[in-house]
């Protein structure tokens, strides 16, 4: 085994997930081909482009300009990696509009008739999710933050009893 491991990198479930994954993606590719191929194509030239020529800067610019207008704050509390928190929530946010954007602007005009729901409630859809999304965050970023200063501070609380406790 550990022959395998220095070999390949990583174990076997590791590359059997991969085998399985790639099986997957291929034949999503071939469903996806047989149906049209000239369409399929130009919408993943199309993703492609947009991600790397338009996304990745505007993201990436994003967080450089969050972490350096952040980064010059006063540091009274213990050192978190707290821009995970704002990226998990934004990442999936923007995941999401990106995949709805048409209902969400409304610019969709089969769906209404598809769905039973009218334009308008795309939109506020989206931002209550948001909303949450970043309340959830900022509620796990404070539990952290607390637990953090309380290690820092050395009052874990009352000492345990049980299995391995000495008394």
């Amino acid at each position: 085994m550990a022959r395998f491991v220095r070999w390949y990198g990583s174990g076997p479930l590791h590359l059997l997930v991969l085998i399985g994954s790639f099986a997957l993606t291929g034949y999503a590719m071939v469903r996806l081909f047989a149906v049209g191929p000239l369409e399929v194509a130009i919408w993943f030239v199309g993703a492609v482009v947009l991600h790397d020529l338009v996304l990745l800067p505007l993201y990436s610019l994003a967080d450089v300009s969050v972490l350096s207008v952040l980064r010059h704050r006063g540091t009274e509390g213990p050192a978190l990696p707290w821009i995970n928190y704002l990226r998990v929530p934004a990442f999936l946010s923007g995941l999401l509009l990106l995949v709805w954007f048409p209902l969400v602007f409304s610019l969709a005009s089969p769906y209404p008739g598809d769905t039973g729901l009218s334009d308008g409630v795309y939109l506020g859809r989206w931002l209550a999710i948001t909303g949450v999304l970043f309340a959830a965050s900022a509620v796990a970023f404070a539990i952290r933050l607390r637990r953090a200063r309380r290690a820092d501070r050395g009052d874990e609380g009352p000492p345990a009893t049980g299995h391995g406790a000495t008394p």
